[in-house]
């Protein structure tokens, strides 16, 4: 029996072939389109050109995604990171200072989807910049330029708590605004610099009139603590006691083993007189 199949396959073969060749050319240039890989630490928000548009509903995970080739996956990156910025403030005197900060943040992962939609994939220059730079700028308007030449931890810290709870609504999670550099004007910072070394100086001459003053008083109240002594033993000294007193260093004396010589006195209040050796004898 004759195969009637071998015809058709002879007769269309070489139409089969071009398909074949076409598809698989199109499947190559599609294929970035098609196969999508989200990286560790991404995820994917799908955008259907031919239905309802961005998909908010769902976040796709970490792996391989297959799509039709007229749709679009976008890729977000939601691990911590990391930019630099140099912005310029005005202080309350209305002075200009220049500031670096280091801001951290990620998009929420639950809303990225929404963040594609509302915002995009250049949300770090349309949210994050400008809202972390004019919440920085309302802080600083409110201190003056000395409070920034040595600033307070408190006061950076006070800044950036405030920062960080305005950007909370705008799907982005602000991990830390860090406040690197502070540069005031150099005319600035020389009289700053000046007043500072005034103020150490006037502080150290304020130390030094506590010091003599607090000496004043203690002079003061060692004098008074002697004139008070001398003013009691000056009571309790009468002449019978420094009488007995003479009389008792007199006997101490003349038990001693050096020469002298012992004078009594002409009447009972006179005091001994007492002599060294032949050396204090007068001769005649």
């Amino acid at each position: 029996m004759k195969n009637t199949s071998e015809p058709f396959i002879t007769r269309y073969l070489a139409s089969i072939i071009t398909l074949l060749l076409i598809s698989l050319l199109l499947l190559a240039f599609f294929w970035t389109n098609i196969v999508i890989t989200i990286r560790p630490g991404e995820v994917g928000v799908l955008f259907k050109r031919f239905g309802q548009g961005t998909v908010v509903d769902k976040v796709y995970q970490e792996g391989l995604i297959i799509i039709f080739p007229w749709n679009i996956m976008y890729k977000y990156d939601t691990r911590v990171l990391q930019h630099q910025y140099t912005m310029t403030s005005l202080t309350k005197e209305g002075l200009k200072v220049e500031m670096e900060i280091s801001i951290r943040y990620y998009p929420e992962l639950e809303t990225v989807g929404v963040l594609h939609q509302r915002i995009g994939p250049d949300y770090l220059e349309k949210i994050v910049i400008p809202e972390v730079a004019s919440n920085v700028r309302e802080q600083v308007g409110h201190l003056g330029v000395e409070d920034l030449y040595t600033p307070d931890p408190a006061i950076l810290q006070e800044i950036v708590n405030r920062t960080i709870d305005q950007m909370e609504r705008n799907y982005i999670t602000i991990q830390d605004v860090a406040i690197l550099r502070i540069t005031l004007p150099k005319s600035i910072e020389q009289i700053i610099e000046k007043k500072l070394e005034y103020k150490e100086i006037a502080q150290t001459y304020q130390y030094r009139l506590e010091g003599e003053k607090l000496e004043a008083e203690r002079k003061l109240t060692e004098a008074k603590g002697i004139q008070a002594f001398n003013e009691t033993v000056a009571k309790s000294l009468t002449s019978d006691i420094l009488k007995w007193q003479g009389i008792q260093a007199t006997v101490a004396l003349s038990n001693s083993s050096n020469s002298k010589i012992v004078v009594i006195g002409n009447n009972s209040k006179e005091m001994p007189i007492i002599l060294g050796g032949d050396s204090d004898v007068p001769k005649r």
